[in-house]
């Protein structure tokens, strides 16, 4: 862990943020050694920071011990060269529990997953996401999506906490988002004179460049990038051109590579994890199959994959030539 503050380590990232997927042996097992393989591979081709056993990283499917030793094997193998963010969840008293192994494991910061099961108000939300930045020294990214959605207020609320750094949105109501972050930025940390704390705020759709336009126009250019776990020159590449305003090459990926991505992901329930394993064990790191509940890609979908994998390899070649 570095003595950095998160936030201005994540603030202007220098290339996307890494989600890698948990490596399994052919007995079932956590592989360490491939994990730590796949975040090293993923640090060396420009990850500004690595997300360790979120969702990508099927947090849900880890047993606490695994997940400690997984999170300490992702700082082991990115020795400091950008922050460590382990995932957090489940109800209050356990998402304490990862918090806490999170921080032995030598984490820098959390994202807070959604409570389990259940659909909780706002005051809710509020106590339960307060106890968890209060149960350690991490910073803490609150991630927005499926029963977890907040309220501009509550949010307000949450960026006042000293420990939360920001929001991570995977719901994609950008009217929501605007009002947000709007309301933060009068009423919130950010609006406070006293707190000159930048509040972040994270593009967290699944593919998430899809949408990477739509989320700029509002001031979003922080995302995921599922696909850097397999593409990491074709996810370099739509970073550079996002963030320096070349829309016409963003639309160029997202026309050839993207949109067609999303649109294979949409085939089945969970390829958002199960596919991307595909594509990083096509890409020639065997980092196993999922684990129940989620299942295997349908083998004509592997096959489309790998093709929109050689598709997105011509396009750089365009772009070069």
């Amino acid at each position: 862990m570095t003595s950095a503050p998160l936030a201005a380590r994540l603030s202007i990232p220098s290339g996307p943020l890494f989600f890698p997927v948990t490596a399994y042996g052919s007995d079932g097992a956590v592989d360490l050694d491939t994990y730590r393989t796949h975040v090293r591979r993923g640090v060396e081709a420009g990850a500004a920071a690595v997300f360790a056993c979120c969702g990508t990283g099927e947090f849900h499917a880890l047993t606490p011990e695994e997940f400690e030793a997984c999170v300490a094997a992702a700082v082991e193998a990115t020795a400091g060269r950008v922050p460590v963010v382990a995932g957090a969840g489940y109800g209050t008293a356990l998402a304490v529990r990862y918090a806490r192994a999170a921080e032995r494991a030598g984490a820098d910061g959390l994202l807070a997953m959604p409570p389990y099961l259940v659909v909780a108000g706002q005051e809710g939300l509020l106590r339960h996401y307060t106890e968890l930045a209060d149960a350690t020294s991490l910073d803490v990214i609150v991630y927005q999506r499926d029963n977890a959605v907040f309220t501009s207020e509550t949010v307000v609320a949450l960026s006042r906490h000293p420990k939360v750094i920001g929001l991570k949105d995977g719901l994609g109501d950008l009217d929501l988002m605007q009002r947000i972050v709007s309301a933060v930025r009068t009423e919130g940390a950010a609006g406070a004179a006293e707190d000159t704390r930048e509040f972040l705020y994270f593009n967290g759709l699944p593919t998430a460049e899809l949408t990477g336009l739509a989320y700029r126009g509002i001031g979003i250019t922080l995302y995921s990038s599922a696909a850097f776990a397999f593409a990491p020159e074709l996810a370099q590449a739509f970073h550079k051109a996002l963030n320096a305003g070349d829309d016409t090459t963003v639309n160029r990926l997202v026309d050839g590579f993207y949109r067609p991505l999303v649109e294979l992901r949409n085939q089945g329930r969970g390829y958002a994890v199960s596919l991307v394993k595909a594509g990083v064990r096509f890409c020639g790191l065997d980092v196993g199959g999922v684990r129940p509940p989620l299942h295997e890609p349908r083998e004509e979908h592997i096959e489309r994959l790998v093709e929109l994998i050689e598709q997105g390899a011509k396009l750089l070649e365009g772009a070069d030539a």
